[in-house]
């Protein structure tokens, strides 16, 4: 479904993305943990075209296109199989929760409005917000927010929804109810990439897990493989940093 190859990306001096490979097929769940300031968020931003890649090709589908000079037909169509969710909701303040969810349907997928109005109060009660549609974020809690983020996304039923931190922004208490929300979206066969430092939902979800750090893939494969059996000393030591001394409860 999407495969890219080489992405670099750097702002001024400073390079973040030093030659990133990636390949996704159907159904996966792929999950990317790293350090802050690997290059995650980044990488994420480069797929959807929110930031410019300076070096890369992408294949996504049938399109094939290179990151730093795509036509704008191509960033458009590719827009269409991708969905984003935000660390930080990215809501309009001053849309209700439905509003929210629908905009991107009549705007951007020319959907009429009633039908957008379906597909959006099946998307909100899909993740758990029946009661919710006229609710303004003002309103909603953190992870009220973020399930509508979700809703949003669910909505233009893409091929593939990447997650970018959609936990990072919560109060604790409310971490679990978006991940719960997260694993039902999974279980459905959705494809997902999700940056996280959520370990558990990495262990339960993901059937893949990749290891980024200083701007590179440095080892991917299954949960056991990376949490059980890391091959490289540079993801023992983030496990180490991450996880409890002893962690057998967690595998």
């Amino acid at each position: 479904m999407l495969s890219i190859k080489n992405v670099h990306k750097s702002f001024g001096n400073n390079e973040i993305l030093k030659g990133v490979d990636l390949s996704i097929d159907k159904g996966d769940v792929v999950v990317i943990l790293g350090p802050s300031g690997s290059g995650k968020t980044t990488l994420l931003r480069c797929l959807n075209f929110l930031e410019k890649a300076d070096q890369g090709h992408a294949t996504f589908g049938e399109i094939d296109v290179n990151l730093h000079d795509a036509k704008k037909k191509d960033i458009h169509a590719i827009r269409q199989k991708i969905a984003f969710v935000f660390q930080n909701y990215n809501l309009f303040n001053n849309k209700t929760a439905l509003e929210n969810v629908i905009e991107g349907l009549i705007i951007g997928r020319k959907v009429p409005k009633n039908e957008a109005i379906e597909i959006g109060k099946k998307a909100l009660s899909k993740v758990g917000l029946t009661d919710k549609y006229d609710a303004y974020p003002s309103q909603l809690s953190g992870g009220q927010q973020q399930r509508v983020g979700i809703a949003r996304a669910v909505a233009l039923n893409p091929d593939i929804i990447l997650f970018d931190e959609p936990t990072s922004a919560l109060d604790p208490e409310l971490v679990g109810e978006v991940l719960a929300v997260m694993k039902n979206i999974a279980n459905e066969g959705t494809t997902m990439l999700v940056v996280t430092h959520e370990m558990s939902f990495a262990k339960d979800v993901a059937n893949r897990v990749i290891f980024m750090d200083g701007g590179v893939v440095v080892e991917e494969g299954n949960p056991h493989e990376i949490f059980v059996k890391p091959k490289e000393e540079r993801t023992k030591k983030f496990l180490k940093r991450v996880l409890p001394e002893d962690y057998s409860f967690f595998i």
